[in-house]
């Protein structure tokens, strides 16, 4: 038999679960939320994680990773002089990363290592002597220690960045020419695009990937690889697959740099191609964000070539490249995509969708609809 003391403490027990139920359920979203948007962010900002890095410790080190996102990004000090730095065989990346701390060439050794595990480039060091600078950003140091060739310098560009983002990198890369040479060289048009109508510069030719470069080539010796790696990757089944979509090659670059700008993830690609096909062929503006971004440029108080989010008085920004304004594809491309991007051109998913939008998931992906009415249901609510 309970005491009245006892009834009083059940009745309080009882008025406090549901309080305490969902605050645990509330835990648990959140829990599940940075689950999914914590290793998307990372993947926008740093690339694709390694294999190695598994499900269960990517949340972790994704985490890490933003957290020490300016220290990787920003050099430790853009006028610092090189210096030499040796990596002993067998040495651990754990060591490496110390050194390279105490030498002032990086801001964070964990940090640093956080990155080398990411990116799983920390299996890959290579024993050697290097030149390396604290005007080097500690993500392009962690590539240089991949060859411990002196002569060569690692050149990385990401899938999406225009001319003017690759030209940005060029500081801290140990190549000798500067950004406005590089802007000068890539904005005329490479002698392995004389032939192509319509093409008036290097933009969307520029083949992302990662590059080992001998530190003496020239800026038109680089375009020139790069170009001739985006035409080494462009097969004759690709260009007969833009040819059945009714786009010569130069178009389907065009597009392709469009999705490579949408798409969070490559998977999706083939599906975002599907909606700007299926809009060019029913005389639909294509009315994507990407062009408008392109068009504005340099957007000096968030950093970025990229504003984000556009404005409604943007929407309205009056350029060629406004898909909003103008039907049809852009002038000229407006980054510069990867090879899965251009394979979504040359074989899109067959559907019937015209219109996407991001998903409220924080995932990055896209809910997909076949009508405008079906478009605005996926609206976040």
């Amino acid at each position: 038999m309970r005491t009245p003391q006892g009834v009083e403490m059940a009745r309080k027990s009882s008025r406090t679960s549901p309080l305490v139920l969902g605050l645990l359920i509330l835990m648990a979203g959140l829990l599940c939320a940075a689950s999914v948007y914590l290793p998307y962010r990372a993947r926008v900002i740093f690339g694709p994680p390694a294999v190695t890095v598994g499900p269960v410790g990517l949340v972790k080190t994704s985490a890490k990773l933003l957290l020490y996102k300016g220290m990787l990004i920003e050099p430790l000090d853009p006028n610092g002089t090189q210096q030499t730095f040796v990596v002993a065989a067998g040495e651990s990346v754990v060591s490496v990363a110390e050194r390279l701390e105490q030498a002032g060439l990086v801001r964070s050794a964990d940090g640093f290592i956080t990155f080398m595990v990411y990116s799983g480039l920390d299996t890959s060091v290579q024993a050697g002597e290097f030149t390396l600078s604290p005007a080097m950003s500690s993500i392009m140091i962690a590539f240089e220690l991949q060859d411990a060739s002196s002569g060569d310098v690692s050149f990385v560009i990401l899938p999406g960045w225009r001319m003017e983002e690759i030209a940005a990198s060029l500081p801290t890369s140990g190549l000798s020419f500067s950004q406005d040479e590089f802007l000068a060289a890539a904005r005329s048009r490479p002698v392995e695009l004389q032939d192509w109508p319509g093409v008036s510069s290097a933009e969307g030719f520029l083949f992302p990937g990662a590059y080992l470069l001998p530190r003496t080539i020239t800026v038109h010796e680089l375009i020139s690889q790069l170009v001739r790696t985006f035409n080494f990757n462009l097969t004759a089944e690709m260009r007969q697959g833009f040819s059945n979509q009714g786009l010569n090659v130069y178009q389907a670059v065009i597009l392709a740099s469009i999705i490579q700008r949408e798409a969070v993830e490559a998977e999706e690609q083939p599906w975002i191609a599907s909606v700007f096909l299926n809009r060019m062929r029913a005389g639909m503006r294509l009315g994507t964000d990407p062009t408008v971004q392109y068009a504005l440029g340099y957007n000096a108080n968030q950093s970025t070539w990229w504003t984000n989010p556009l404005s409604l008085q943007d929407l309205e920004f009056e350029s060629p490249y406004n898909t909003y304004l103008y039907a049809g594809l852009p002038p000229g491309p407006i980054s510069n995509p990867g090879l899965s991007a251009l394979q979504a051109v040359a074989f899109p998913e067959e559907t019937t969708y015209y219109y996407f939008r991001a998903r409220c998931d924080g995932t990055g992906l896209h809910a997909f609809a076949e009508t405008f009415e079906q478009h605005i249901q996926n609206a976040c609510r």
